[in-house]
């Protein structure tokens, strides 16, 4: 890849062949009461720079996990196996000393509440300043007018006053901009975005992901967006990767993941989503729950939540495969519209 100090364009045209994110068989397993627990079991994902993929699945499918694995921001328990690369770097091989000075820098990560993110003792542009003075040498003076002008750029109003203004005097939407100029003060190759917009309404939810869009396509930094919002994904996803029980169940183009799902899973999720002319309606769900972990389930860790499980689903994982060019499925069930049909 060019330069950060480069323009967005021109470090994305001299990059559009490599993945900015390369993650090939990605475990996690946690100590836990003197045993270890896996919580992420061979995840292989990828970005490529200023293209957006979504990572989605109920709550607890590993989601946040393989965000926090890639940031290098787990516990001492966790036990990291598989590679990820950025830019062709493999970060796990890498210093702990070495992946923090890449963190705010090369890579950057958006966080669920920006209230807790943030730092209360500071104002709003010495937390941005911080990353452009630790990652690009700049003396406080340069690196405070330059965060001003990046809270400008994230559209925060009359930005050099609310650069003095501690957290706690900004409304959400503000802190969540905050929050996002920080991971964008120094061009971060990757910026991994988890539930970015949860606890903001849905006219500010709006602002912050379309600001994320043109940040993207400005600069050619790749992003993960993390979420559970289908809605979301439709507007703004390139690719979507569909997780449940710390695996990978499918993974494709946005466009063909909801013209047609592939895993009954993603189908599943797809038929939960409310839509337009529904309302009052009772909504579709899947039945059952998540597996616990700690003793996961046999063979496709779906099979005891699917309608179309077969006696194999019990025995053996499915693999990762393509069942159409670029689509990928873990389900040994023939493609999905034919079992549809045959229903």
């Amino acid at each position: 890849m060019a330069s950060e100090a480069g323009t967005g364009t021109a470090r994305q045209a001299g990059a559009d062949d490599a993945p900015a994110l390369d993650i090939a068989g990605l475990t996690l397993d946690f100590r836990q009461d003197g045993r270890r627990v896996r919580v992420l079991d061979g995840v292989s994902l990828r970005v490529m720079p200023g293209r957006t993929l979504a990572i989605v699945g109920e709550s607890g499918c590993g989601k946040s996990v393989t965000a926090l694995a890639v940031m290098g921001l787990l516990p001492d328990t966790a036990e990291v196996g598989g590679a990820i690369r950025l830019a062709g770097r493999d970060l796990a091989a890498m210093s702990r000393e070495d992946r923090r000075r890449l963190r705010g820098g090369e890579m950057a990560m958006i966080f669920q509440e920006p209230m807790t993110s943030l730092n209360p003792a500071f104002t709003a542009g010495d937390q941005v300043a911080e990353a452009l003075r630790v990652h690009q040498g700049l003396d406080k003076s340069a690196a405070f007018a330059e965060a001003v002008r990046m809270l400008d750029r994230v559209r925060i109003p009359d930005a050099a006053r609310r650069a003095r203004q501690y957290p706690h005097q900004l409304s959400g939407g503000m802190r969540q901009r905050v929050m996002i100029a920080m991971a964008l003060a120094c061009r971060p190759r990757l910026l991994i975005a988890d539930e970015p917009t949860t606890a903001l309404d849905v006219t500010v939810q709006a602002q912050i992901l379309s600001l994320l869009d043109d940040l993207k396509r400005e600069t050619g930094t790749a992003v993960v967006l993390v979420t559970h919002d289908l809605g979301v994904v439709a507007d703004h996803a390139d690719e979507v990767a569909v997780m449940y029980a710390g695996r990978v169940a499918e993974q494709a183009q946005a466009a063909a993941i909801f013209a047609r799902p592939e895993h009954p899973y993603t189908a599943g999720l797809l038929g939960a989503a409310p839509g337009e002319g529904e309302r009052g309606e009772r909504l579709a769900s899947i039945e059952g729950t998540v597996p616990d972990l700690r003793a996961p389930p046999p063979g496709c860790r779906f099979a005891p939540r699917c309608p179309f499980v077969l006696p194999r689903c019990a025995e053996a994982a499915p693999p990762l495969v393509e069942v159409t060019p670029g689509h990928r499925s873990a389900c040994w069930r023939a493609p999905l519209d034919q079992v549809l049909e045959a229903a």
